[in-house]
């Protein structure tokens, strides 16, 4: 069995902010804990450097689309290299293999004739004299009344053809486009509504989706499934393999969810594995995005992975709700945001990853605020995680020349400890990553407890035998949560495996204790509070 992991791709045409890494983050701790378990795992991504976004910000700046691309993907590998992610796979949808398979792609669902030429009406802009891609076409949504763009309103999440939004314009020049004829591709989803249904009925049965994905997927589907073009009139993209056809493009909406496939045989191809052998019918997927992506996830690229009669289904939906910002919703552009580049220059990765996680818009929107992103560091990281390993390990370095003592850990601990590992695996399997870091934290505070009860420091000088059942059981605490805390906060959990030698990672009780503690070193550092004041002010004076 193999876990195919693939997490959302960002435009490439701005920086990632926090709301992007809360989204994607699931896939990372997914892809640690499904290869501590020991499973093959293919964890996807890239960047989307074909799409309109990065036209638009081309445009504006007076460069190249390649120039726009390539200094963000830089960017975006960085970014990811710094937060901790893991991709097997990091790549982009202008690579050449990316072309290549998104084309073998649409010509297989010509083959199987789920596409059909049909002469449309599109938006056309006089003035800059082309075709206006749908994200290129701005104006009212018709379905509930908000600002939105020709593919999909954010505001009601219904997905919209450009022709049908109130008061059109150009979103380069500002100008009413006029109505012109030309001829593209459609794909056959109408062909597929009964498959969806019958996948979206065993899909909630299985309990695998997140109740947003289940929601809006039943929405769409109960109205219907529209076939839609999967060809446009754009500058840059995928080139349609059709005779005729060579100046369109293959439709970003098709085309990019397509990477998680083309990503996935690249690593095959790569790695010299069959592409059949990590996608089949007992390949357990998971699809790591916002919810404004769940109908391209759920119907979109599950209608094509019909169409091209892969048996690799989307199994799991880990679509989170979206990250507001001090109360106010997220804008790019506003510059309402907290960049990762600035937030990873600045503070600890395992910090933001804890945060993103314990913090998690999983059910509903959460909110990210510096006081409390300051406090939790403060109090639960190093008042809690970083205090107990600390405490102990000094303890032991102070005490007993850094030797650990070798004998009998706790009894009832160990049970504890053993079925912890049971039940925060299978929360994580589930999709529940807060409720599973948070069943981590209990154990930590319980451990914290321990050592206070026990009073190890006076328990050496009167009953050296019980004061060594304490310590050695506090380091085979220490040296679970290193397993434990690995798929969550792996930075800190390497620091624990250097302090006490240890080599495995595993998703499984580590019984063997050190003989001895190597030199302690602090999980992490105390944030000065004042910090929460200057970051809310540099917030404030940068938006616009």
């Amino acid at each position: 069995m193999t876990i195919v992991i693939g997490g959302a791709w960002p435009y490439a045409n701005g920086s990632l902010h926090l709301g992007h890494a809360a989204a994607l983050l699931p896939g990372d701790i997914l892809a640690r804990y499904y290869r501590q378990k020991g499973e093959q795992v293919v964890y996807v991504s890239g960047s989307d450097c074909n799409g309109t976004p990065i036209s638009i910000r081309a445009a504006q700046e007076n460069t190249t689309t390649e120039a726009i691309a390539n200094h963000y993907h830089n960017e975006f590998e960085q970014c990811f290299t710094d937060l901790g992610f893991t991709y097997d796979l990091y790549t982009r949808t202008d690579a050449n293999h990316h072309h290549h398979s998104v084309q073998a792609i649409f010509l297989r669902l010509l083959e199987n004739q789920h596409l059909y030429k049909k002469k449309i009406e599109q938006a056309y802009c006089e003035t800059d004299a082309q075709f206006l891609p749908d994200r290129f076409v701005e104006g009212v949504c018709p379905n509930c009344g908000a600002k939105a763009r020709g593919d999909q309103c954010d505001a009601c999440s219904k997905i919209l053809d450009p022709l049908e939004l109130i008061g059109k314009h150009c979103k380069i020049c500002g100008n009413e486009p006029v109505i012109r004829e030309t001829e593209h591709f459609y794909f056959a989803f109408s062909q597929f509504q009964q498959q969806l249904e019958a996948y979206l009925k065993v899909a909630k049965l299985e309990g695998r989706w997140r109740e947003n994905a289940l929601r809006l997927t039943e929405r769409y589907l109960a109205e219907g499934v529209p076939d839609r073009a999967v060809t446009r009139d754009l500058p840059n993209g995928v080139a349609v393999p059709v005779q005729g056809f060579e100046d369109k493009k293959i439709y970003v909406w098709v085309e990019a969810v397509a990477g998680y496939l083309t990503a996935s045989m690249e690593w095959a191809r790569q790695n010299e594995v069959a592409i059949e052998d990590i996608w089949n019918e007992e390949t357990v997927s998971y699809y790591v995005h916002g919810k404004d992506n769940i109908p391209f996830h759920t119907v979109i690229w599950s209608a094509i992975l019909m169409g091209i009669e892969s048996k690799t289904l989307p199994t799991h939906i880990v679509s989170n709700e979206y990250l507001t910002l001090e109360k106010r919703k997220l804008s790019t552009s506003q510059n309402w945001a907290v960049w990762l580049p600035y937030m990873l220059n600045r503070y600890d990765a395992d910090s933001i990853r804890y945060f993103l996680t314990m913090n998690a818009p999983e059910n509903r929107d959460t909110d990210f605020s510096w006081r409390e992103f300051v406090y939790s560091h403060n109090g639960e990281l190093l008042g809690a995680y970083g205090n107990f390993v600390n405490r102990t390990l000094k303890f032991l370095e102070k005490s007993f020349d850094s030797q650990v003592p070798q004998v009998a850990v706790d009894g009832v601990i160990r049970q504890e400890t053993r079925q912890l590992f049971q039940e925060v695996g299978y929360t994580i399997e589930q999709g529940h990553f807060k409720q599973a870091l948070e069943q981590v934290f209990d154990y930590i505070r319980a451990a914290n407890r321990y050592f206070d009860a026990k009073q190890p420091w006076l328990q050496v000088k009167e009953d050296r035998q019980a004061g060594n059942q304490t310590l050695a059981t506090c380091v085979y605490m220490i040296a679970n949560l290193s397993q434990l805390l690995h798929p969550f906060l792996p930075f800190s959990a390497e620091k624990i495996n250097k302090m006490l030698g240890i080599q495995e990672i595993a998703w499984h009780e580590q019984t063997n204790l050190p003989f001895y503690v190597q030199e302690v070193v602090p999980l992490f550092e105390r944030l000065d509070v004042g910090v929460i004041d200057e970051e809310y002010e540099r917030l404030v004076n940068n938006a616009g």
